[in-house]
């Protein structure tokens, strides 16, 4: 999780949202990423799917199998999609997303049975660091009138 902070970091240094998520395959980093929208003018530019790119291409397979995600946030709806069709076996996330959350908060997507993959999740994992960096943000947002 450590590493998914720095991340979030980088994107902030960006002026991006502050999510980082970051792919391990048998104890090896494999991928990295955060947000990019603003960068990328490209809504689907979430760290969770730029970092499922990034380790489809390292494994050479869509099925990221034996791969655990780490991200700072939790999954959005898209992302959590994106995590089932990729076959992620387990997710571990950071703060609680109450507005988009859709691995406890809002829906439970990653543990639904009648899909026809599921994932172990571990959740609140440095809940507080990664919740204060995204606190950090919006304020500065705020403070600065943007959007």
């Amino acid at each position: 999780m450590k590493l998914a902070l720095e991340e979030a970091e980088q994107a902030i240094r960006e002026g991006e949202v502050p999510v980082g998520a970051v792919i391990v395959h048998e104890n090896r980093l494999i991928a990295s990423a955060h947000n990019q929208r603003e960068q990328l003018h490209d809504p689907t530019a979430h760290a969770e799917m730029i970092a499922i790119t990034q380790a489809a291409e390292a494994r050479q397979s869509w099925r990221l199998d034996e791969c655990t995600l780490y991200v700072t946030l939790e999954p959005c709806p898209m992302c959590a999609g994106a995590m089932l069709q990729a076959r992620i076996p387990t997710v571990v996330y950071g703060a609680a997303d109450p507005k988009a959350g859709a691995v406890h908060t809002l829906y439970n997507l990653l543990t639904d049975k009648r899909l026809n993959h599921c994932c172990m999740v571990v959740s609140g994992v440095m809940a507080e660091q990664c919740g204060e960096i995204l606190s950090r943000f919006f304020q500065q947002q705020r403070r600065f009138g943007k959007k």
